[in-house]
């Protein structure tokens, strides 16, 4: 019998999340990732008993990847500063919102551990105060109007990456434009 080939936990997550991206959830299965990774199904189930557990484990490690880089906003000087790394690193990040999706019908299926759902829970909430900072921080300097719900433009920004560039327009001018009509609106001041 031929030795199971040796992988590594980020080369597990970075095939699933391929799958993840190209099939969904719902086609999302064991046998696509054992065949992607050349390995049997059975070097996978000694890992993981199902596929929830397996996307909880990548999402919570994706999510805290994404914190990580996040964190560094707090290094930046000034709102436009911040504002600029934000906008970078969700176009960075683009795939995020399929891989949400995802998240959402395994928080919905859910079978994995405790600690497990309460992490995946916890983590949003974390990224959440970050940004939290980031719009006090722009409201403080005046370059936020106090009126409007902090969640929603928090909303509105992470939600920029999900819409569709079917002019293909090149990545740079699209993320210029995004961050005009954000901090500048798209109507012209009379």
């Amino acid at each position: 019998m031929a030795r199971e080939r040796k992988f590594n936990t980020v080369e597990l997550f970075h095939e699933a999340k391929q799958l993840l991206l190209q099939h969904g959830y719902d086609g999302f299965t064991f046998s696509l990732l054992a065949d992607r990774m050349e390995v049997s199904r059975a070097a996978l189930y000694k890992y993981y008993d199902n596929k929830e557990e397996l996307i909880t484990d990548f999402m919570i490690y994706e999510m805290e990847e994404f914190l990580h880089e996040l964190k560094e906003i707090e290094n930046l000087e000034g709102f436009e500063r911040q504002f600029d790394f934000l906008i970078d690193l969700i176009f960075k990040k683009t795939e995020v919102h399929e891989l949400i999706r995802a998240a959402q019908h395994v928080m919905a299926r859910m079978e994995a551990t405790l600690t497990n759902k309460e992490k995946l829970e916890k983590l949003p909430l974390d990224m959440y105060k970050f940004l939290q900072r980031f719009i006090l921080l722009g409201k403080e300097e005046g370059k936020l109007k106090k009126h409007i719900p902090d969640g929603l433009i928090i909303g509105f920004i992470l939600q920029t990456v999900a819409i569709p560039n079917h002019f293909g327009i090149s990545k740079a001018d699209w993320i210029d434009s995004i961050k005009e009509v954000i901090s500048h609106g798209m109507f012209m001041n009379k």
